[in-house]
């Protein structure tokens, strides 16, 4: 356990952030398994579009990199191309 007062502080916060992400990862793993679970190809269009859309928001949040973002939207897109 930290002993300076700012280094408690900065545990709090981390602890706080810590909880933050990991809804908002959550959210996002859910709906990419909403977009690979889909059985037809209008079920998984709909999906991506929110996926993406989780995902972006995800990235914006700061939770992820940009770059990790825009792999998760690509290979995302790609699999409902696949699917017909």
């Amino acid at each position: 356990m930290p002993t300076l007062k700012s280094s408690k502080k900065t545990l709090r916060k981390a602890l706080q952030r810590r909880v933050r992400n990991k809804g908002v990862m959550s959210t996002m793993r859910g709906a990419i398994r909403k977009v690979r679970e889909a059985a037809d190809s209008a079920t998984a269009q709909t999906a991506l579009m929110s996926a993406i859309s989780i995902i972006d928001r995800t990235v914006r949040k700061g939770v992820l990199h940009s770059n990790t973002g825009s792999r998760y939207k690509s290979r995302l897109t790609l699999h409902v191309q696949k699917l017909g």
